[in-house]
Formats: C-alpha cells, sequence, structure tokens
C-alpha cells in the first residue's frame, strides 16, 4: 500500500510499515489482510525496501525458491541481520520454515533466515492433495477458534525453552503437533489464516509489532 493511498484511508505515518516478503509465494493475500487490520502494508524485494519496513510477513509459497530468491536479491542477509535487531516478523507455512533455525527433510544447501529456536519438518501434513481445514484454539487470539488452512504444511517437531506454543492440531493421526509458535517479536504459523478471511492472527502480529515499537 503506498503512502498516498495509506494516507487517504486515514493511516497516518505513525502506524507501523510492515513489508510482505514479495519473492514469491501468497503476498497480495497479506498486504489486504494487513490493511484490513490498519496497517500500512507494502511489497519488499529489496534490501533498501526492507531497510524502510518496521516489520516483516515472509508469506506461504515454496521455501527452496524463496531462498534462492532472496540470496540472488541480496535479501539473505539483509533479513537475518534485521531480525537479530529486533524486528517482528510473521511467518506463514513456507515463512515458518523460513524462519526456524533448524529444518528436517530441506534439501542441500537449503538456507532459512532464522530466529526461532524451533525444528521444523518441510511438508510434514503431505502433498497438495492432502490439504485441509480445521479450527484451532490460538492462545492470544479472542473470539473464539480461528480457521485454519493447511497447504502442503509443515510443522514443529521441537520447540526451544523460549518459544510459547500458540495452537496445535486437534484431530487425526497429526493431533497434538505444533502448529503455531512464538517467540519474542517472531510468529509462525503452519496455516494460511490470510486465505480464509480471519484477520485476527494478522491483527496479533500488528500488536507485537506495536509493543516492540514501544519496548524500543
Amino acid at each position: 500500500m503506498g503512502g498516498a493511498r495509506a494516507l487517504a484511508l486515514g493511516v497516518s505515518e505513525s502506524t507501523p510499515l510492515v513489508g510482505v516478503l514479495a519473492l514469491q509465494g501468497d503476498v497480495s493475500e497479506h498486504v489486504r489482510a494487513l490493511e484490513a487490520v490498519g496497517a500500512r502494508a507494502t511489497t519488499v524485494r529489496r534490501p533498501t525496501e526492507l531497510a524502510a519496513v518496521d516489520a516483516l510477513v515472509v508469506p506461504g509459497g515454496e521455501s527452496t525458491t524463496m531462498d534462492k530468491l532472496a540470496r540472488r536479491w541480496g535479501l539473505q542477509e539483509a533479513v537475518r541481520e534485521r531480525i537479530a535487531a529486533g524486528m517482528p516478523a510473521y511467518g506463514t507455512c513456507a515463512g515458518m520454515i523460513m524462519l526456524a533455525d533448524a529444518l528436517v527433510d530441506g534439501i542441500e544447501g537449503q538456507e532459512t533466515f532464522g530466529g526461532l529456536d524451533v525444528l521444523v519438518r518441510r511438508n510434514a501434513f503431505g502433498r497438495q492433495v492432502e490439504s485441509f481445514e480445521e479450527d484451532l484454539t490460538f492462545a492470544g487470539v479472542d473470539g473464539g477458534p480461528v480457521r485454519a488452512a493447511f497447504i502442503r504444511a509443515p510443522w514443529v517437531e521441537r520447540a526451544g525453552p523460549e518459544v510459547e506454543v500458540l495452537a496445535r492440531v486437534s484431530t487425526g493421526a497429526a493431533g497434538g503437533t505444533v502448529v503455531a509458535v512464538r517467540q519474542g517479536p517472531l510468529l509462525a504459523t503452519s496455516f494460511h489464516p490470510e486465505i480464509t478471511g480471519d484477520t485476527r492472527v494478522h491483527r496479533l502480529f500488528l500488536e507485537m509489532v506495536a509493543e516492540q515499537r514501544s519496548a524500543g
């Protein structure tokens, strides 16, 4: 969302500017969800654009492609440095993989941005045809269960002591599996809230961004 459009909609320049990593994946859906909860949203493809934002959303897509493009565009180290410096970030599906410190079943040479002390398994829930939706109890989100869409989704196999588990799958063979976590200003979900029309997880992330700005 450009600055002029943001101001036309009544969003002030003091409102956090949240970037959506726009290398690959469901970028426009996240932009719309962020705008719906009152953020200024913009796309990020270059380090100069990353430097201008207060926070970053890493969308779903294909994590190996995202990794290769991030390195090609000079974003890999730039994102790592911003996360290490305290920038809030939210990863969905492939974005969860990109924020993980360690992977199971990553391809040879695959890198992540890191920051979350978790071990994540890629494509843990199976192939595209095994996609599903489920209502999840989600800590920190009011208003009842969150509708979650899982598409070739990862899951968290191990979470470090500083990681807060926010949601688990409750049904099926994968019942009890961790699918949403938070560590400080970092948030990650295995699923895609941006495609279900439920913006409460994005609102939670915007609250985290505001908390980080106040603390800084």
